[in-house]
């Protein structure tokens, strides 16, 4: 049997060439995106951790935190439905693993298609697993932090005598609130690259352009997009 090559190469190699640049461009990102904390970048995430604590520091001033409860709750909200939809996804995926012959059948109507085994589309797929997977636990752990932060919120004291004590409280509940939208963030990043994943099952080439289309996407919303210089207005 005659092995199919790609600009030269097997297009096995080329598809582990594709795959080690997604989880490459992936991991650069994301470490340049969260862990640079004496980056001198302005990130879309450091800057809503002032918001957050304006925010929490005004709640302390009210006796009444209905509105703020609310408002944890609608973003809890957002997180529940990504972990109900990763569920749907996953079992999607579960089927499509199963029927790598059906889906061979398909595939190959397309042009350009490289996928051209059942060993190969199922290594595709448990890869499009492992990234909703991940991104199921981003979600379900954001999720229970941000349950925490609704029961700090609730016991959150009233500034009057002990300020110390309740700016401490107010620091405490953004740092919450900041990791548990960090944890969603990394989530929703995780449906970003499992979109370009999909591309894969075409060609690695488009595998390798999406992905880096997806990093560029994310850097322009989160480095270089209209509403970070929205948010950087007047912030204190």
């Amino acid at each position: 049997m005659t092995e199919v090559m790609l600009y030269g190469i097997p297009v096995l190699l080329a598809d582990i060439i594709a795959l080690v640049w997604f989880v490459g461009l992936w991991a650069c990102y994301s470490y340049y995106a969260d862990y640079r904390r004496d980056s001198d970048v302005i990130m879309l995430v450091r800057v809503m951790y002032q918001h957050r604590m304006n925010w929490m520091l005004e709640m302390l001033k009210r006796d009444n935190r209905m509105v703020d409860a609310k408002v944890a709750s609608n973003v809890m909200g957002s997180v529940t439905f990504f972990t109900s939809t990763t569920i749907f996804l996953l079992a999607g995926l579960l089927t499509m693993l199963t029927k790598g012959t059906e889906g061979l059948a398909i595939l190959r109507q397309l042009p350009f298609v490289t996928t051209n085994s059942v060993v190969v589309w199922e290594a595709k797929v448990i890869v499009l697993m492992v990234v909703f997977i991940y991104a199921f636990f981003k979600f379900t752990w954001a999720m229970r932090q941000f349950n925490y932060t609704s029961i700090l919120i609730a016991g959150a004291p009233i500034i009057r005598e002990d300020n110390k004590r309740a700016h401490k409280h107010a620091e405490r509940i953004t740092k919450m609130l900041s990791i548990a939208a960090a944890n969603f963030n990394n989530g929703l990043r995780g449906y970003y690259f499992g979109l370009a994943a999909l591309s894969w099952f075409i060609h690695p080439t488009l595998f390798m352009g999406a992905t880096a289309w997806v990093v560029y996407v994310l850097f322009r919303r989160e480095i270089r997009s209209k509403t970070l210089k929205i948010l950087l207005e007047d912030i204190s």
